[in-house]
């Protein structure tokens, strides 16, 4: 590996786009834990390659390649060339993809879907890429919103598919009442005989049924859910340390280690870009 290349990360929030977040980074030895985002994910990888898992298979993302992500999908992250990979990301809430939708009547069948993980799309992968660039350079609002529903509307027009009814029973009501005890627990939460219990199943049964409806035991169902509510007090301005002990981590090194695992940046980092956008 090259030894005068480093890891970078520019993290921001863009203000004309309703605070998309953008992370412009080059990563060698980062390697993302399993995690889930609570809107899209969509990035372009700008030189190298990565690698990630992503709905029970391996994928490889070359330069040029765009990776799309739905909200709520596990995925995993990693460097698969010797110079790791360089890499513009968005991340948007779902309602900022469904908005320019909206506005031209299209959003109909419900929230998009993109099923392949990574496209080639070398037109699309330039206008996000422009638009990104547009974004870290400050470029006029009316500029960066109109690029944005350009290459919205081009990414779903050619990639997208309508949002599938979810099978019966896909989210069993026992499901949803734990999902929601566990919301309110997040810093100390009930044991998975408590939770079993508070839904009327065996915690076996439970464990497994859990574990169908959602992707994840329940236990790392409540990391990601730590997670992202640690995103939501960090942007809010509260202090990383402050973060830590009001959901529960071991301490404020715990709590950094897994953020940076799943986000590519410290708490801290997160929290003065978000400050400062």
């Amino acid at each position: 590996m090259s030894t005068h290349l480093r890891e970078q990360a520019h993290l921001w929030q863009a203000p004309a786009l309703g605070d998309v977040e953008m992370l412009h980074a080059r990563y060698l030895q980062q390697r993302f834990a399993p995690h889930v985002h609570e809107g899209y994910v969509f990035t372009v990888i700008e030189s190298g390659a990565q690698r990630f898992w992503h709905r029970g298979s391996e994928h490889l993302a070359p330069v040029g390649s765009m990776v799309l992500i739905n909200p709520d999908e596990l995925h995993t992250g990693a460097t698969a060339h010797e110079a790791g990979w360089r890499y513009r990301g968005f991340y948007p809430e779902h309602e900022r993809v469904t908005g320019v939708l909206d506005e031209l009547g299209l959003s109909r069948h419900g929230m998009p879907r993109f099923h392949d993980s990574v496209i080639l799309d070398p037109a699309l992968a330039l206008a996000f890429s422009q638009l990104h660039q547009l974004s870290e350079a400050g470029a006029s609002a009316l500029e960066q919103q109109t690029a944005w529903r350009q290459a919205v509307l081009a990414l779903v027009q050619r990639h997208g598919h309508g949002a599938e009814p979810a099978a019966p029973g896909k989210e069993p009501l026992a499901v949803k009442r734990a999902r929601e005890l566990l919301e309110s627990q997040l810093a100390d939460p009930p044991s998975l005989e408590a939770l079993a219990t508070a839904v009327n199943l065996s915690p076996f049964h439970f464990a497994r049924v859990f574990r169908q409806a959602t992707g994840l035991p329940p236990h790392a169902w409540l990391k990601q859910r730590r997670l992202a509510r640690a995103r939501e007090l960090l942007r809010g301005g509260s202090a990383a340390a402050d973060v830590a002990f009001t959901l529960g981590f071991a301490d404020q090194s715990h709590f950094s280690r897994q953020f940076k695992q799943a986000y590519g940046v410290t708490p801290g980092v997160y929290r003065n870009a978000c400050l400062h956008s």
